[in-house]
């Protein structure tokens, strides 16, 4: 099934040719019956001469609706550009044209209505050719001229003829992926409940379907489809349909929402585009101004951030990020109008490059253009390779979701890269999970050396930087699994980049050690704890004779050994007393406090921190008032 919509200048009979086609008044509104004007979206519906159902969207030709005109005109499959013969192209004939040319709505045909009130020889072809001149240059260019006459019938089965001829080269709608409806219209009717309506742009729906409601992820399940006014089981890419909902209540939903399947669509507040300001536009686009921002049937306030520089001349293009007040759900490849708030009027248009950009970016970056250059050619192998390489390691879901491109079409990609060798798995034993280019390996193997780099400048003298201190430095924001870390460090050391030393990891070529002021209190503090080995000096006195960073470059060469918060062992007499507890547990099967105070000549606080030690690594295990050793 296909769309159409109507655009043009106020008053040039746009409703009234469509009721002259349909049968069907598309004024819905009793404000626009009283005014004789379109203010909202009306709809309806025809059969073509070959068979072909069509909806119709009618759209507002006033300069106050215009809005609304974007609204109901980003999905759909060709444009009726109507023009009034008795007044030719208007002003906002002018502007429709611009947003239907900035939207890319490749094809269409010209209306010349009112015929029958043309009566002056020549008229009409002066006014063909004006309108030939003004589609020039746009993707409307060589849209058939049907003249017509709503009043008489004159010319209304050309002009069918010619949407359906025009209709017949539209290629069909993505069938296969998730659905993705525009709601531009959401109420609640007796007997049924919440309605949505909409132009299913891709993909199928089904009575009986879970759905979501993006922004906001609310959740709902399909009770009823209409389509034009009859009840059917399945909607099909491209058709009107009116959705019945259970879960909601109309108060949620609103013009600019998307329904779709949980997972498909990413709601954001900024988006990265390719726009090209209107060559007739009132004011000049600069970087940072306010504007509004329209794709599907979404609306909402926004920045506009130029990339490239500080203004856009008419008629340019440029990269640029839009920061928005309010979240919209658009998809890769949507289409987009740029308004000025006040006085208003169109500012431009464009593509979306990335519907929800990780950050915001820098200015003037020539590695970002040529990221966007790979987004705009929309190739789904270099696009995945591009995920990759950005966001390795990466899961094939998580590259469809971040390209929103189907299964079939990911798998078909990381076939051909890894065919070529420019993607490997991560982890050998989990072949569909984090996947790497060189490029991913080369970001993260760089900023793990910047980071231990920075680590060992700050604390030259300790072994290295943690584990889970690395993994906390060096993963995304949506965080790592444990066995990604540990394939990565695996990887690292693999290849000799860092190394390892009891738990800690360094740059490879990195030795730990103190400078001389540093060594002379080493020195002095072993020297007391080899003085004094059953009752050493505590953290609080180590820490007169030292700062805290070279006492904990001692813990971690395990030069000392801390068994309490502020008791203190040093290595040798650990594991002699170690040894000799030992020795003692196996001749005499348990041992008590006194009897271990009395094995060394220590007193009960050295030896309780001690013996509490042993239970935690399992060495031995308490039971009552006696230690043993722990099974093994």
């Amino acid at each position: 099934m296909k769309v159409i919509a109507t655009a043009g200048h106020v008053d040039h009979g746009k409703s009234t040719l469509i009721q002259a086609l349909t049968g069907i008044d598309p004024d819905r509104l009793q404000e626009e019956k009283q005014r004789g004007m379109t203010i909202d979206l009306g709809f309806a519906w025809l059969t073509l001469p070959d068979g072909e159902p069509v909806g119709i969207v009618d759209v507002p030709g006033h300069i106050d609706f215009i809005k609304n005109m974007v609204a109901g005109i980003g999905a759909v499959d060709a444009a009726l550009l109507v023009v009034a013969a008795d007044e030719g192209v208007m002003p906002q004939t002018h502007e429709h044209l611009a947003v239907l040319d900035l939207l890319n709505i490749p094809r269409g045909v010209v209306a010349l209505t009112k015929i029958d009130t043309i009566d002056e020889e020549g008229w009409l072809e002066l006014v063909q050719e004006e309108v030939r001149d003004e589609l020039a240059g746009t993707t409307l260019a060589s849209a058939p001229i049907v003249p017509v006459s709503a009043y008489t019938g004159q010319g209304l089965d050309a002009l069918l003829q010619a949407l359906a001829d025009v209709l017949a080269q539209a290629p069909p709608h993505p069938a296969s992926g998730p659905p993705r409806l525009f709601i531009d219209r959401a109420f609640s009717m007796a007997g049924f409940g919440t309605v949505v309506t909409g132009t299913l742009k891709e993909g199928v729906l089904r009575v009986g379907d879970a759905v979501v409601i993006e922004p906001g992820e609310l959740k709902a399940r399909i009770r009823g489809l209409q389509s034009h006014k009859q009840s059917i089981d399945q909607a099909l890419p491209g058709s009107r349909v009116a959705v019945n909902l259970t879960g909601l209540h109309p108060g949620q939903l609103h013009r600019g929402q998307v329904l779709t399947t949980p997972g498909r669509i990413k709601s954001a507040k900024r988006v990265d585009v390719r726009l090209r300001a209107w060559e007739d536009a009132l004011a000049i686009l600069r970087h940072n101004m306010e504007i509004t921002f329209h794709s599907g049937s979404a609306e909402t306030v926004g920045r506009l951030r130029l990339l490239e520089g500080d203004e856009l001349p008419p008629g340019e293009e440029t990269w640029a990020q839009i920061e928005l007040r309010n979240p919209v759900a658009v998809s890769r490849g949507d289409r987009f109008i740029i308004r000025r708030p006040s006085p208003s009027t169109t500012l431009g248009g464009g593509v979306i490059i990335d519907p929800a950009p990780r950050r915001r970016h820098k200015r003037r970056r020539p590695e970002l253009f040529r990221r966007f250059d790979a987004l705009l050619r929309n190739d789904p192998v270099e696009l995945t390779a591009l995920i990759i390489s950005e966001q390795g390691p990466v899961a094939p879901a998580d590259i469809g979701r971040a390209l929103q491109l189907s299964s079939e079409q990911v798998q078909a990609a990381l076939n051909e890269l890894r065919a070529s060798g420019q993607m490997w798995p991560l982890a050998q034993d989990a072949p569909e999970a984090d996947l790497m280019t060189d490029a991913a390996w080369e970001r993260i193997s760089g900023r793990m050396t910047r980071i231990l780099r920075a680590y060992h400048d700050e604390h030259p003298s300790w072994l290295g930087v943690p584990r889970e201190e690395l993994k906390s430095r060096l993963q995304p924001r949506d965080g790592w699994s444990v066995r990604t870390f540990n394939a990565i460090v695996e990887r690292a050391l693999d290849q000799g980049l860092i190394y390892e030393n009891g738990g800690y990891l360094a740059l490879a070529g990195f030795t730990p050690g103190f400078d001389a002021r540093q060594q002379k209190a080493v020195d002095a503090l072993l020297a007391r704890f080899r003085a004094q080995p059953y009752t050493p000096p505590s953290v609080r006195q180590a820490l007169e004779l030292m700062d805290e960073e070279t006492l904990t470059a001692l813990l971690q060469r395990g030069d000392l050994i801390k068994l309490g918060p502020d008791i203190l062992f040093a290595r040798e007499t650990y594991a002699d007393m170690v040894a000799h507890t030992v020795a003692f547990l196996q001749e005499n099967g348990q041992i008590t406090v006194a009897q271990c105070r009395d094995l060394f000549g220590a007193s009960r606080k050295y030896i309780l921190a001690f013996l509490e030690h042993l239970d935690r690594e399992r060495i031995t295990r308490r039971e009552g008032d006696y230690r043993i050793l722990f099974p093994r």
